[in-house]
């Protein structure tokens, strides 16, 4: 068996294929057919698009980017916390995001309501993370404007407005299962990346340990000039 189809059998366990309702059109392209008017979503698709939220993921943790995971579903808010000290970051589960990120455009005012809401960050964030996005259209709309890129779970009845706002969308069912799953995949970016961050300090510093011997000090100078004078 190949890893791949392992990693299709673990999204199928899931039940990340099966979609809530029939898809609309713009989701179709994710989509395996439907049955029993429910959307059957291709896990090819799935792993592709997975796949390409944690690459950027990863791009971002190396330029030491800044991150805001929103969850409001009460069920997976373990995993959200689990996954958020595993790799340092804050997360938010507040249903009153409003205008959080437009009215806070400034850094001052960013700060102060910061404060209030215990995000973490000064600046806004540079990647906001979704897992109910049929929740959370505000924080959708708001991220857009500030041109955040935004990672999100999509469901296959996610209206055209807010689905074109999306940047790395992830089609799935948004069940505790496959919530877990995407944590853990991204809880594994962020640890392997942070990993190599640290592996190349260290690799540049022996670098620099070992180049240091080789630069004159201020006695080789002295003495080099002293015999010059003989």
């Amino acid at each position: 068996m190949t890893i791949h189809s392992v990693v299709i059998q673990k999204l199928l366990s899931t039940n990340a294929h099966l979609g809530r309702r029939v898809a609309a059109h713009h989701f179709k392209i994710y989509t395996y057919g439907a049955r029993n008017a429910m959307t059957i979503i291709d896990s090819d698709k799935t792993l592709i698009c997975i796949r390409n939220a944690c690459n950027f993921i990863g791009n971002l943790v190396r330029q030491n980017g800044r991150f805001l995971f929103v969850n409001t579903n009460t069920l997976c808010d373990e995993i959200i916390d689990q996954m958020t000290k595993k790799i340092g970051v804050k997360k938010d589960n507040s249903w009153k995001l409003g205008g959080f990120l437009t009215n806070s455009s400034s850094p001052k005012k960013f700060r102060s309501r910061n404060k209030k809401l215990n995000l973490g960050a000064i600046h806004p964030p540079d990647c906001v993370v979704i897992m109910d996005t049929e929740r959370k259209s505000s924080v959708i709309l708001e991220a857009d404007r500030l041109q955040i890129p935004i990672v999100g779970l999509v469901d296959p009845s996610m209206p055209w407005d807010t689905y074109k706002k999306i940047t790395y969308p992830v089609p799935a069912n948004d069940t505790v299962q496959f919530v877990y799953l995407f944590c853990n995949l991204i809880t594994k970016t962020f640890l392997h990346e942070q990993k190599r961050s640290g592996a190349a300090i260290e690799n540049l510093k022996r670098q620099e340990e070992v180049a240091a011997p080789q630069l004159t000090s201020p006695e080789s100078e002295t003495r080099y000039d002293v015999q010059l004078l003989h």
